[in-house]
């Protein structure tokens, strides 16, 4: 059986609402995107939501609007995707890489607050450089515990901005009595989503920012469609003007109606998709469990304490009981017709940042040693029964035939 890394769940209601808005006749950034973005901001809790046409967009406007600067240095997990780090240095600043908590995989406080010190920097990076923000990123679709990272950032006047690319509907609470808080629900300055194809909700390519603050809100919006005036937005409706006034250096990251059309009816499933990813994601867990009791495998976590987006589904190998490696494993997969994919190859090991900025594995520990056992399984929610089993067996069949 070919078992997909991933395969979208689009249903007749997508295929309808595009249809109808190629019909209308209004395709660009118009009343679906608008409703888009009010129903998107009620989902998580937030008061303003933006849609874009990725969550690198929303990154990027969301540090623009917050000003960041050349001279100035952010705090980026090393254990990402490019856009969490490339939208920093986009504004001239400097990512400085934090390692991974070995367990969850999510950014380690502990070491960002070391990472603060300039000392611990790699000599290239200029010592000079002032740290202005951080941004967590919700890996998998596991949640931070945003009250620590908020409280982390208030000691040291940092401002939040949250990659949650993987993390909706996500949310954490801080113990059993207290009510769960959604992920971008007031957690940072502004929450990033995104809506690419493999996403937990798609739009095809695209991407929200959610905030509380209407006036963060709108310096973006305005960025988002070349920095025009307010009023250029309606200018092609009935009751709007041709004219418009340039007011910014601004960007094309709007989103368009055809867009918003799919991701309108995905968001009204979103919670049964993601109950479907989870409860894949724990038959998963029963069906591997044998192997990881002997050592041929780490299962990724479930913490009480955590609505799970489950996005992904990585594991760690344990090589010290197997004769190959990570990469002979994958190839052991394909031979078997079974989708997979790394998360990640962390940022301190690509060559931009390590001839740029002069990370190397010792900065970051716990990444370094964690990257070579990662393998992401498939997880979707239209994952058969009979695909799950061909994963499951593949897994074992290999674990087996190479052993130690």
């Amino acid at each position: 059986m070919n078992v997909p890394f991933f395969r979208p769940d689009l249903q007749q209601a997508e295929i309808d609402e595009v249809v109808e808005t190629l019909r209308s006749g209004w395709l660009t950034t118009g009343p679906r995107t608008q409703r888009f973005e009010r129903e998107f901001a009620a989902a998580v809790g937030a008061t303003h939501a933006l849609a874009l046409n990725s969550c690198t967009a929303a990154l990027h406007l969301a540090l623009a609007a917050l000003d960041l600067q050349p001279g100035q240095a952010v705090l980026v997990p090393t254990m990402t995707f490019a856009a969490t780090a490339e939208v920093v240095r986009y504004l001239g600043a400097v990512p400085i890489l934090v390692d991974c908590d070995p367990v969850t995989l999510n950014l380690d406080l502990e070491d960002a607050e070391a990472k603060l010190r300039p000392e611990n920097w790699p000599p290239e990076i200029d010592r000079d450089l002032k740290p202005v923000g951080l941004i967590p990123v919700h890996v998998g679709g596991l949640m931070l515990a945003m009250d620590a990272v908020n409280a982390f950032a208030r000691r040291h006047d940092l401002w939040v901005v949250e990659d949650a690319a993987h993390a909706f509907p996500a949310a954490w609470r801080p113990d059993s009595d207290a009510p769960w808080q959604r992920c971008g629900e007031g957690t940072s300055a502004v929450t990033c989503f995104s809506f690419y194809a493999n996403k937990t909700i798609t739009t095809g390519e695209g991407g929200m920012a959610v905030t509380e603050d209407e006036a963060l809100l709108e310096r973006m919006r305005c960025l988002s469609l070349h920095g025009l005036s307010k009023d250029a937005w309606g200018r092609y409706t009935a009751q709007g003007s041709w004219d418009y006034r340039i007011v910014a250096a601004g960007f094309k990251y709007n989103l368009t109606d055809i867009a918003a059309a799919i991701g309108l009816h995905q968001l009204a499933r979103a919670e049964a998709m993601r109950q479907d990813r989870q409860r894949l994601a724990l038959a998963y867990r029963e069906a591997l469990a044998a192997l990881a009791a002997e050592g041929f495998l780490e299962l990724p976590p479930v913490p009480a304490d955590r609505v799970h987006a489950w996005h992904l589904f990585p594991i760690r190998l344990g090589l010290e009981r197997l004769t190959l490696d990570r990469d002979a494993f994958l190839q052991e997969l394909r031979k078997r017709e079974i989708g997979y994919s790394v998360h990640w190859r962390p940022l301190h090991r690509h060559p931009y940042y390590e001839e740029a900025f002069g990370w190397r594995p010792e900065h970051l520990p716990n990444a370094s040693a964690v990257w070579p056992r990662l393998v992401t399984l498939p997880l979707f929610p239209t994952m058969t029964e009979g695909e799950m089993a061909a994963v499951v067996r593949g897994v074992g069949e290999v674990c087996g035939q190479h052993r130690k």
